[in-house]
């Protein structure tokens, strides 16, 4: 076996390096978009690994494998990112409009807290590869799809075809929907047959949903099934039983709109969000058993690496240590420079418990990840922020950024494991990935965070959220932050001791029986779907079996090397262009002014 001095293939490159931190930033920017738009994030790394061929190999005539999945590796690491700030801090910013006291939070503290998360999370799962990978073989499937792209060079340059060929049909459709109005924002077939709005039928025109639900396929039935179950079923009964009633000074040609107003604030959302922290708890007591493995297994490895002086397969412990460290400062700076009304042995407490409930939640991820592919990230970052909350005594600001910390390195947790998987199958040396990741691990919060600041507009004329304008118009552009908005139903009513606790509860019970069923994040799933506008979720319903009919019609290596790149099109196409629109309103609006 050659030395790593010796080795024939270049690995961590310099253009392996710039790819994917370009790739990474793009990749950032629009899955930001998304997630405000659709309530949860996507995985870059195929959509790296395809450019990575059209750019490595195609343009530059590079024909390492081990260099691509370098590029994927950073590329899939700095996007990891958009997921954890999307998912908690634009509750920050949808609070802050109708509450005046928490619109005085900086920035600095925000990316303070999301460079430690993202650090923390790559330096706590390193030690854990040969437990995961090599002693307990997990499959982390997205992680085997990765490698078997990766060892197919020679259909790199065709997929790289479909996916700018399913990004131009995003950008022609987006453009129709959103700048030129030739094309209907959404499909309103209940419209056409006089249902109720409490009985919805309507499908959204949008390319980034559909693509999402093609690449989810089977795995991502749950979720739109919880959509049918809330307003095809739960929907109905309770107005039918008479458990909304209607207010007997409106119109009625308004009651049956109002009922459906009701239905979603009083009963689905906080069913929705209960369901998603029984999940998530019962996803914690069902993990003990490998949470303890993973530490003994942990000191089993360390001891051995010392004996043996096989260390040079991994990443330096120093490294690791030293970045342990400098992410803990990071936490306890960002938490102490939050609010002034945390001091900071209050910061010293939340960064000790953060960092604590931080490598728990990191190890459940990468364990579920690695089982079923499917992350109950949301659930456990509720949990965080609720834990953040209670330690700071009900401070808003301090909980979501700690809650922020948490959720990007959980997450960072288990992508980092995935990428790992991808490099063990394809003979990559574990300390090049590992290096790549770190040294660029702060890139995908600045991103994310300037995205999401650019999206938002002011207190006065939000961007996102419920009530922007898009969204109250019923609008296609549409960016409802439904994960955000669950974030802050949760912690308005921990504020307010919100009569609604009864329903959060019969969720939480809801979902942590839902987690019996062999289906992980089921429950996460399901729950989402019940806040989420249900004509999404049923668009991305139809991507799923159409992705589960053209597999089984066309095979699963057509999926691979045809369906995915035009999904990954799909959706980078809709984000960039949805991206680039908003960058031209707030230079016209820039120009009025």
């Amino acid at each position: 076996m050659a030395s790593t001095t010796t080795r024939p293939y270049p690995e961590l490159s310099i253009p392996s390096i710039v790819l994917g931190a370009v790739t990474g930033v793009v990749l950032t920017a629009s899955f930001v978009y998304i997630a405000l738009k659709l309530g949860f994030g996507l995985s870059g790394s195929t959509v790296a690994a395809i450019l990575g061929f059209v750019t490595l190999r195609g343009v530059m005539g590079r024909k390492s494998i081990v260099e691509n999945n370098i590029n994927q590796t950073i590329a899939s690491g700095i996007n990891t990112a958009s997921a954890g700030v999307v998912f908690t801090l634009p509750a920050l910013f949808l609070m802050s409009a109708s509450d005046p006291s928490l619109r005085g939070f900086t920035v600095g503290p925000l990316i303070f807290a999301a460079i430690a998360g993202s650090l923390m999370g790559i330096v706590l799962i390193i030690p854990l590869r040969k437990q995961m990978i090599e002693f307990e073989r997990l499959k982390f499937p997205s992680g085997m799809a990765v490698a078997t792209l990766l060892k197919s060079p020679g259909e790199g340059k065709e997929q790289g075809q479909y996916l700018i060929g399913g990004a131009l049909l995003a950008v022609a459709l987006t453009l129709g929907v959103s700048l030129f109005h030739v094309i209907p924002e959404e499909a309103d077939v209940g419209a056409l047959l006089s249902l109720p709005p409490w009985l919805p039928f309507a499908l959204y025109i949008s390319s980034a949903n559909f693509g999402a639900g093609l690449l989810s396929g089977k795995g991502g039935l749950p979720f739109a099934l919880g959509g049918i179950l809330a307003w095809w079923v739960i929907a109905p009964i309770a107005v039918n039983a008479g458990w909304v009633q209607g207010h007997e000074l409106a119109p009625a040609t308004e009651l049956a709109g109002w009922q459906a107003g009701e239905v979603f604030s009083q009963m689905l959302r906080p069913l929705g969000i209960g369901m998603l922290i029984g999940g998530a708890l019962a996803g914690v007591f069902a993990a003990l058993p490998a949470v303890t493995g993973a530490m003994r297994s942990l000191a089993a490895a360390a001891k051995s690496a010392k004996e043996t002086g096989s260390a040079s397969e991994e990443i330096d412990p120093k490294w690791v240590y030293g970045g342990a460290v400098g992410a803990f400062v990071l936490l306890f700076v960002g938490a102490g420079f939050s609010s002034p009304e945390i001091g900071w042995g209050t910061a010293a407490i939340i960064a000790v418990v953060g960092a604590l409930w931080l490598g728990l939640a990191g190890i459940i991820v990468a364990q579920a990840t690695g089982h079923t592919d499917i992350s109950p990230l949301s659930g456990l970052s509720l949990i965080a922020v609720t834990l953040m909350f209670f330690l700071s005594a009900g401070n808003v600001v301090a909980s979501i950024v700690m809650g922020m910390a948490v959720c990007i390195a959980i997450n960072q947790c288990a992508d980092m494991m995935s990428d790992l998987k991808t490099g063990h199958l394809v003979g990559s040396i574990p300390r090049q990935q590992q290096i790549g990741q770190l040294i660029l691990c702060w890139v995908g919060p600045l991103v994310a965070i300037g995205v999401l600041y650019l999206l938002w507009g002011t207190a006065e004329n939000p961007g996102f959220g419920p009530d922007s304008a898009a969204c109250i118009a019923g609008s296609a552009e549409c960016l409802g932050a439904p994960q955000g908005e669950a974030l802050k139903a949760t912690l308005d009513a921990l504020r307010s001791s919100d009569s609604a606790v009864d329903k959060y509860a019969a969720g939480a019970v809801m979902g942590g029986a839902l987690s019996i069923f062999p289906i992980g994040g089921i429950s996460v799933l399901v729950g989402l779907a019940m806040y989420l506008p249900f004509p999404i979720t049923l668009a991305y319903g139809v991507g799923c079996v159409t992705s589960m009919f053209l597999e089984k019609r066309q095979g699963k290596s057509w999926v691979g090397k045809v369906l995915i790149p035009v999904s990954a099109g799909l959706i980078v196409g809709e984000a960039l262009t949805s991206l680039g629109l908003a960058l031209y309103n707030l230079a016209v609006a820039g120009g009025a002014a």
